[in-house]
């Protein structure tokens, strides 16, 4: 039998390979994924701890926020003078760092990455952890110069002698470029800026008298925790973050983590994707492999093997299908994982491929999957081949799937449905957020299993109507299509599944995505009064000049500042929630246009009140007047009264969960330092919105990192904030399809084995080659329209209930985008048309004669 098997499967390696391909990318963006998280994490982790100093000294982290405030936490300077007496300290050195400035060169173009990733301004101060070395130039010799790092200065043609646009929390100065310093390490991809130890302070924070940090060196023999123990005992630990060079590469290593979970869980995504179409397409192939093998099978049933060797015999070959699948998907996964490597390095973050990391668990994944699918996908038609009786086989009685009854996937089918049904019911109904989020995604899973069960069941129906105009436009042919499609229900189900699945994720997401659009679009027009807002491109706040250089240009009427506070506040329930709240002006009512439950602006912004959204304040017991508990960064707490409540469709965005909100004065007392985040600006009397927009453009010139938007404007970043999101769904969906055609090339291939004696007396009657074709094409369309609709009714159900989900969030308009729709239909049968045209080539080619005396 294992004989038997082997040759079986060399056999049929050609009709296996697109199995393969499946596994292939699957296994692929598996092993990919995992080893450029492992080489970049451990890329990292060498870079963290070659340059974390032994002990380092910062200000308490009692609160991060999500969105920047652009306040610097600071220690006191003196403090290194201090620690420096502590028992065990070869040195210290007060750091200065910050990432709250903006760099430009003569022609105002800014000198920062536009990847995401930060400009930092720091002094120069080397020593053996330092992570660049002077390479041209020399060192900052006091105020007026900087060294820049070689990467930036490369990319944005800096050369030394050129002058740059320092734009700091204190005020903006300007430096000439002395020197050039390279990285020894990894470049994080950030944009380095070195001043002046001795003026740094004092241009960056402010005060001479303040730092970032204190950064101490262990004397030889003096362990990191004890020396951290022995200078927490010298200045208490009330009031600073310490940490070992082993603890502070670990927090720096997590808060890279979320940027590298985002990249591996998108590249798993994929994999998913992969897997489960793949499952579809393996099951299929198998099933029609096992059909045309029923005599094969049979004989060797009459031949003394039992039921249990023939199960064993088909699921070996599955396992060595998974086994080279998994192979071949490692290596794929491996140059992937490289490729993502050069696209970092061409975003600026340099990665060494020299330096990737393929650890064990990255080949037991690539197997566990690669095989797991295989194994799992052939179970069910090995089972079925077990079945077949030796002399029906023999015989050619029947063909194992076709023509039984489907009365148990219809029962099957219909029972997970309307369990689907039920949850997705009561995702509508639902009047919390979270609880509604867990209804949808149950009813999505259980829909979706429902409708591939039930698939076959729908074929008849669904293809009639889909084909129904064939017989008319291409007469015998267009009928013999349709019927070709008709005659096994089990196939065309299972075929069809493939490109179901992609296709109901992006019904799903353009429905989800068109209505978060069209929700934005009404909220920003009941909210916004503004002529215009003035924010940073990527929503980082700016320098108070900024705000200055706004209020002073000509044709202003009203600016309004916006300025964002992480708290934690004590809520009366007992419950402490760390958010972010939102500071205004007084005169926010004549820019935004809020609705209030209870209470009014005035109310909210007076000195020692917040608002709060009333949905939040309800589940928490809060009400209006009530006095609640509010932390700052830095240890200050004071209480609060409970001023107004908003409704949350109408909050226009007062700060994040709970909506919080209260008067910039408050932002200002209890965060000094922050930065304001946006400016609502309206325009005086006798000045046109375009005469002041012009102004304000050329007022912030020298501020590219600025933006001025209107209504328009806004409307259009909120929906291209939205589409990247719908760009990574359309890429699943480019891999679900790719792998949907290789499931329908597949089909049809072995199909037209399985038909090679019909297709040689259709000729041997007279059916050209070219009809042949025609036929094969039609046949091909029609399955891959019946998939894109029973997909796309699927998504339209998921993307209504994913919109009911949103509409507790405020999001209220339901948008369907018809376009989208029928372009994927047309999109479908385009598919169908390319999936055919290798099947439809080989079967044209046969020679009649040799067809019809084919066993």
């Amino acid at each position: 039998m294992l004989k038997a098997t082997l040759r079986s499967f060399l056999a049929h390696k050609g009709r296996l390979l697109l199995s393969a391909l499946a596994v292939v990318l699957s296994v692929a963006f598996v092993a990919g994924s995992l080893i450029f998280s492992d080489t970049v994490s451990r890329t990292f982790d060498r870079l963290f701890a070659s340059t974390a100093a032994d002990v380092t000294v910062g200000p308490k982290e009692d609160l991060k926020s999500s969105v920047p405030t652009g306040a610097v936490q600071t220690v006191p300077a003196a403090l290194a003078d201090q620690v420096a007496k502590v028992d065990g300290v070869a040195a210290t050195h007060a750091d200065v760092s910050v990432q709250n400035i903006v760099v430009v060169d003569s022609r105002n173009k800014s000198v920062g990455p536009t990847t995401g990733a930060p400009t930092i301004a720091t002094d120069w101060y080397l020593t053996d952890r330092s992570p660049v070395k002077l390479t041209s130039g020399h060192a900052p010799r006091g105020a007026g110069e900087a060294l820049l790092d070689a990467d930036t200065a490369d990319k944005k043609h800096v050369r030394i002698g050129d002058t740059l646009t320092v734009q700091a929390q204190p005020g903006t100065f300007e430096v000439r470029v002395v020197g050039i310093a390279t990285f020894t390490t990894t470049n994080p991809g950030a944009a380095l800026v070195f001043l002046d130890p001795a003026v740094a302070a004092r241009e960056l924070l402010g005060s001479a008298d303040r730092a970032t940090a204190i950064s101490v060196d262990a004397a030889k023999g003096v362990s990191d925790d004890v020396l951290k123990q022995r200078v927490g005992q010298a200045i208490g630990t009330g009031g600073y973050d310490l940490k070992t060079a082993g603890e502070q590469a670990k927090s720096d290593a997590a808060d890279l983590g979320g940027f590298l979970d985002v990249i591996k869980y998108v590249m798993l995504g994929f994999a998913g994707i992969a897997v489960l179409v793949g499952i579809f397409l393996i099951v299929n192939t198998f099933s029609m492999l096992i059909a045309q093998r029923t005599r094969e099978l049979g004989l060797l049933r009459a031949l003394g093997a039992d039921r249990r060797q023939v199960r064993r015999s088909v699921l070996t070959e599955a396992v060595l299908l998974g086994v080279v699948g998994s192979s071949l998907g490692l290596a794929a996964g491996i140059g992937l994982a490289f490729g993502l490597i050069k696209l970092m390095s061409a975003f600026g973050m340099n990665l060494k491929a020299t330096e990737m990391v393929v650890g064990w668990p990255t080949p037991v994944a690539a197997y566990v999957v690669g095989v797991g699918v295989t194994f799992v996908a052939a179970y069910l038609p090995a089972r079925r081949a077990a079945t077949v009786s030796p002399m029906a086989a023999l015989s050619d009685a029947e063909i194992a799937g076709v023509g039984r009854p489907l009365r148990t996937r219809a029962i099957v089918g219909s029972v997970v449905g309307a369990a689907g049904a039920a949850a997705l019911a009561g995702c509508a109904t639902a009047t919390r957020t979270s609880s509604a989020a867990s209804f949808l995604g149950l009813g999505v899973v259980l829909t979706l299993i429902a409708t591939v069960i039930a698939g076959p069941l729908l074929v008849r129906p669904v293809i009639r109507v889909l084909g129904g105009a064939f017989p008319a436009l291409f007469g015998s042919i267009g009928r013999m299509s349709q019927r070709n499609a008709l005659r096994n229900p089990r196939r065309t189900g299972a075929t069809a599944a493939a490109l179901m699945v992609g296709l109901a994720l992006v019904g799903g997401m353009s429905v989800a995505s068109a209505s978060m659009s069209k929700s934005f679009d009404q909220q920003i027009d009941k909210t916004l009064g503004a002529d215009f807002v003035v924010q940073n491109s990527n929503f980082l706040p700016f320098t108070k000049e900024i705000t200055d250089k706004v209020r002073g240009t000509e044709g202003v009427g009203l600016v309004v500042r916006q300025r964002f506070a992480p708290v934690a506040v004590r809520l009366p329930d007992g419950k402490r929630i760390e958010t972010t709240a939102a500071g205004y002006d007084s005169r926010v009512d004549d820019v935004a246009h809020v609705t209030y439950a209870s209470g009014n602006t005035a109310a909210a912004l007076a000195d020692g009140s917040l608002g709060m959204d009333s949905d939040f304040a309800k589940d928490h017991k809060v009400r209006l007047g009530s006095v609640i508990p509010v932390e700052f960064p830095g240890g200050r707490t004071t209480g609060m009264k409970v001023g107004a409540l908003t409704e949350q469709a109408g909050s226009g965005g007062f700060g994040m969960q709970g909506g919080l909100f209260f008067g910039i004065g408050t932002a200002e007392k209890y965060v000094p330092g922050g930065q304001d985040a946006s400016l609502y600006v309206n325009k005086s009397s006798g000045t046109s919105a375009d005469q002041l927009r012009s102004r304000l453009e050329k007022t912030l010139a020298a501020y590219p990192q600025v933006q001025v938007r209107d209504q328009a404007d806004y409307k259009k970043l909120v929906h291209d904030q939205i589409a990247v999101l719908l760009y990574l769904v359309y890429a699943l969906l480019g891999l679900a399809i790719v792998i949907a055609v290789l499931g329908v090339v597949n089909t049809l291939a072995l199909s037209v084995v399985e038909r090679t004696r019909e297709i040689g007396l259709l000729r041997a009657i007279g059916l050209a080659r070219r009809q042949l074709r025609r036929m094969i094409r039609l046949e091909s369309v029609v399955i891959a329209v019946f998939g894109a609709v029973l997909g796309l009714a699927l998504g339209l159900v998921w993307g209504v209930c994913t919109q009911q989900v949103l509409a507790l969030q405020g999001m209220t308009a339901l948008a369907i985008p018809w376009g989208t729709i029928v372009a994927v239909v047309i999109g479908s049968a385009v598919v169908g048309i390319v999936a055919a045209l290798l099947p439809a080539l080989r079967a044209s080619r046969m020679n009649v004669l040799a067809a019809i005396a084919h066993e």
